[in-house]
């Protein structure tokens, strides 16, 4: 666990706020969630975003193009990591779609370092 102003803050916990502002589309608390140099990979080693700069457009251009929400179905946790394994249903002009996915997100001082994502 990780303290930040005064508060006993879990890795879990910053993960869940994440999951809730991502179903929000609320892109101000998820750059607050995530660290200013954060790291954004496709699983294993594929860079998608680095710092807020990058992650706030990313989060952005995806909410506005699909609407996406996500479904928790199981969520582990180890130490600083965190696993969420989740559906993500997406709208777009096309038509519903479903992805299934498994997060890993390393939290470090309150707030997510880096995270990879392995698609379905």
């Amino acid at each position: 666990m990780t303290t930040t102003h005064d508060t006993l803050i879990s890795p879990t916990s910053v993960v869940q706020a994440q999951l809730d502002a991502y179903n929000a589309h609320d892109v101000p608390a998820l750059l607050a969630i995530y660290a200013d140099d954060a790291q954004q990979f496709q699983h294993p080693d594929t860079l998608l975003a680095q710092g807020s700069a990058q992650i706030g457009p990313r989060f952005t251009a995806r909410f506005a193009a699909s609407k996406p929400q996500a479904q928790l179905l199981n969520r582990i946790a180890c130490g600083k990591l965190v696993i969420d394994h989740e559906i993500v249903t997406s709208v777009t002009p096309e038509g519903t779609s479903k992805q299934e996915l498994v997060a890993t997100y390393e939290v470090v001082d309150g707030r997510i370092a880096r995270a990879w994502f392995s698609f379905a």
